[in-house]
C-alpha cells in the first residue's frame, strides 16, 4: 500500500510541476536540427560521392580514390552563429596531396573567405584531402561530373 501511495504521490507531483503559465514555445527540434545541418549534409549521397565533414584546421583526410571528373563544393557553417558573414573570415584552404601534408604542392581546390565554394576539377588517382585552414566547422563533397 505504501508503495501505491509512493508512486502516487510521485505523479501528481510531476503534474503539479508541469503545470504553469509559460506559453513560450521552445525550439522545434525537428526544425533545428535541420537548420544546424549544412546543405551540403542534407542532400542524400549519390554513387561515387566522396563526403567530408569536419570540425578543425589543418586536418588531413584519405586516401580517397578518385578517378575522372568531379565537381566539388565546400560549405563552412557556425551552428552558435547561423548568419555569419564568411566574407571577413580567414580564407577556407583546401588541396589535394599525393602523401599526407606534401608541402610541394598538389593540386589547389579552395582559398576563399566564403561560406560556399564550387569548381570542377580532373584528377585520376589515390589522393589527401588537406583542409590547410578555415575557421569553422566544414562539410567537402565531390561529385562525379554530370550527378548533381
Amino acid at each position: 500500500m505504501r508503495r501505491w501511495l509512493g508512486a502516487l504521490l510521485v505523479v501528481a507531483t510531476m503534474v503539479v510541476a508541469g503545470c504553469g503559465s509559460d506559453t513560450s514555445a521552445g525550439p522545434d527540434p525537428v526544425h533545428a536540427d535541420k537548420a544546424a545541418k549544412p546543405a551540403l549534409l542534407r542532400a542524400p549521397r549519390e554513387p561515387g560521392e566522396v563526403i567530408m565533414r569536419g570540425e578543425f584546421t589543418p586536418a588531413t583526410r584519405g586516401p580517397v580514390a578518385l578517378h575522372g571528373r568531379y565537381i566539388v563544393r565546400f560549405e563552412q557553417y557556425a551552428p552558435e552563429s547561423p548568419r555569419i558573414d564568411f566574407r571577413g573570415a580567414t580564407a577556407f584552404v583546401v588541396r589535394l596531396d599525393r602523401r599526407p601534408e606534401d608541402p610541394r604542392g598538389g593540386v589547389k581546390i579552395f582559398r576563399e573567405a566564403a561560406k560556399t565554394g564550387s569548381r570542377q576539377i580532373d584528377v585520376r588517382g589515390r589522393w589527401f584531402v588537406d583542409v590547410t585552414f578555415g575557421d569553422y566547422p566544414y562539410v567537402i563533397r565531390f561529385t562525379p561530373a554530370g550527378k548533381g
